[in-house]
């Protein structure tokens, strides 16, 4: 039998190229779908909505190798899509007591800390909504009638208002460290009434006029709450904020040896949650075609009230800062309403950009750490959307 291999007709050729040039075309990959959903959100690719890969790349390996320290998780929502959702092992604490190392996934339940004032403030909005108060204007002794000996002076000018936007005028110091006894909200978890250490503190100036960061206001908007709806602040939020959102899990840590949740600090939620507030506030107070919040309460949440910092780059609105944009990314000249936690928990809100970032991390009390949330802001997420 002859070995001479036969050649094989140019028929065959033309229809084995064919063949295979349809194979390849099966095989080429096609874009992410804009629309694709998984249980809770939306769901896009880098290049679905012009952010750089190659820079989210950097971010993530940077983050691992522990140039950006201790971060928990990071979300990016860009143009209504959940575009960037990782989450990264840890140390960890709930409410100040240590966790260990923790390797946290989406379901996840973590500190979110001074965010729970954001919260606070948005149930406030509702409860308002429901006729439990009859405006921000009224006395905040109208809800404290076993307090009203301290209803002197200056402090009867203390309204509702002053409470959300933190300019009370009170004595209050929470400048120093969390671990200082001298911190005036440690020395009201530590009180055995609260509401009796916040309402007799004295008032240094005319309420309404300056800023004063103080988490005893957060607890008397959530105790205005608890008095007319019959609800600690952690069951009203439930029911009137959470479920709404779909919100199943959570946690809010009592004062000690108390029966009342720490308003200012104590609430533990998901990474997932923390995005779904922030689209509640970028959307108008409506989520799903639900109007929680009513769209007059969102923009007064996030309108600047009264200015401080340096050259008074920074503002704060209903429980919720709001920065100056240029001091975070050169060349951008919006404001970004924030809501913000000890240990670097962030939710940015860059309506400007179309664009919701969610940050979780363990570094709580460590205000030296400059490799931060505002780090990967400058370093990486915004020279992406310039690509």
């Amino acid at each position: 039998m002859s070995n001479k291999i036969k050649p094989i007709p140019l028929f065959f050729i033309l229809l084995l190229m064919l063949t295979n040039g349809c194979q390849v075309k099966e095989k080429s990959p096609q874009k992410t779908s804009t629309h694709l959903y998984d249980d809770e959100f939306q769901i896009a690719r880098f290049g679905d909505v012009g952010i750089d890969s190659l820079l989210m790349e950097k971010m993530e390996d940077s983050i691992i190798n522990g140039v950006y320290p201790n971060i928990h998780s990071v979300l990016i929502l860009k143009n209504g899509s959940l575009v960037y959702e990782n989450y990264f092992e840890g140390q960890d604490e709930r409410w100040g007591d240590s966790l260990g190392t923790i390797k946290h996934h989406k379901d996840s339940l973590h500190d979110i800390r001074s965010i729970s004032k954001s919260i606070v403030a948005a149930c406030t909005g509702i409860a308002l909504q429901h006729g439990l108060i009859d405006s921000i204007a009224q006395n905040v002794f109208d809800f404290f009638p076993k307090y009203e000996h301290y209803n002197t002076g200056l402090r009867s000018e203390i309204t509702i208002e002053t409470l959300l936007t933190m300019t009370t005028g009170m004595e209050w110091n929470e400048d120093v460290p969390y671990t200082d006894p001298s911190n005036s909200e440690i020395q009201m978890t530590n009180a055995q009434d609260p509401i009796a250490f916040i309402l007799s503190r004295p008032i240094l100036t005319k309420p309404g006029t300056v800023w004063g960061y103080n988490g005893g206001t957060t607890q008397l908007l959530a105790s205005i709450i608890e008095r007319n709806s019959g609800m600690n602040i952690h069951e009203f939020a439930k029911k009137h904020l959470f479920e709404p959102l779909g919100i199943v899990h959570s946690e809010w840590v009592n004062f000690p040896g108390l029966q009342l949740p720490a308003a200012a600090s104590g609430l533990r939620l998901r990474s997932r949650d923390l995005l779904k507030f922030g689209m509640l506030h970028t959307n108008g107070g409506k989520w799903k075609g639900r109007q929680i919040l009513t769209s007059d309460w969102v923009k007064k949440s996030k309108q600047i009230f009264v200015n401080f910092g340096r050259n008074n780059n920074v503002g704060y609105g209903y429980q919720f800062w709001i920065f100056k944009a240029e001091t975070i990314a050169e060349g951008q000249n919006h404001l970004i309403p924030t809501c913000v936690g000890n240990g670097d928990q962030r939710i940015y809100l860059d309506e400007e950009h179309n664009m919701i970032l969610v940050f979780t991390a363990g570094n709580y009390n460590r205000w030296d750490i400059r490799k931060n949330s505002e780090a990967i802001l400058t370093n990486f997420i915004y020279p992406a959307l310039n690509q």
